[in-house]
Formats: C-alpha cells, structure tokens, sequence
C-alpha cells in the first residue's frame, strides 16, 4: 500500500500536467474517492483528483509532498504528509488510505495536521 501513496503524493511536486496524472493514475483505482478540508465533496477517479492536485502546483510552485510515516492497521494505512514549500513553510496533513486487492488506493481521506492537539 504504502507504494501508491508515495507515488500519488509524489505527484504533488509534478510540474508536468501528463506527467502529475499518469503519476496519479498509476496510484488511484478509477472509480477510488479522494477527500480532504479543501474539497467540497469526494472526488472521483485519477482525472478529477490529478485536476485537483493541478490547484496545488500551481498555487504553490516548487512545492512538494512528502511521506513522512505510513503504518497499516487492519487494511487501512495512515500516512503523515509534509507539505514543504520554497522558502521553509511547512505544512502537515495526515491521510487514511484505503487499497484494492490491486494495490491501488480506492478512497483516500486526509485532515489538516496530524491529530495531535494545538
């Protein structure tokens, strides 16, 4: 599992649009769902989260996505993101991820922070 998420937040840093979406597509199952506190409902599918991410790269040039811990429980992973823009600003999220038998992620749900009190 751990290997679609690095590859999909990869993708965040992408600055080529063919690239960033067959990087997402390699991650994400075509009917999978995305979420997080930026988007007004679930996502589908690789095309609708790689246009997404797109908001992302350009928002943010130089910015990249790192996966900074994963560990798995009972077929969910939860994965700590570092979202690290030019100039030091930093920014973590935290992701619960869920895989097909295929190894591609069929719903993904993230969270600002990491859920450790303020």
């Amino acid at each position: 599992m751990p290997d679609a998420i690095t590859t999909f937040f990869d993708a965040w840093g992408m600055t080529d649009a063919d690239a960033r979406l067959s990087a997402i597509a390699a991650a994400f199952g075509n009917a999978a769902t995305y979420a997080d506190p930026r988007t007004d409902a679930p996502l589908r599918g690789p095309d609708a989260v790689a246009a997404y991410v797109a908001m992302f790269a350009q928002s943010a040039p130089g910015a990249v996505a790192e996966v900074t811990h994963t560990d798995t429980r009972d077929g969910v992973t939860r994965a700590n993101i570092a979202f690290k823009m030019p100039g030091g600003m930093e920014q973590t999220g935290q992701y619960f991820v869920e895989c097909g038998a295929d190894g591609l992620i069929s719903r993904m749900v993230g969270f600002v922070g990491t859920g450790t009190p303020s």
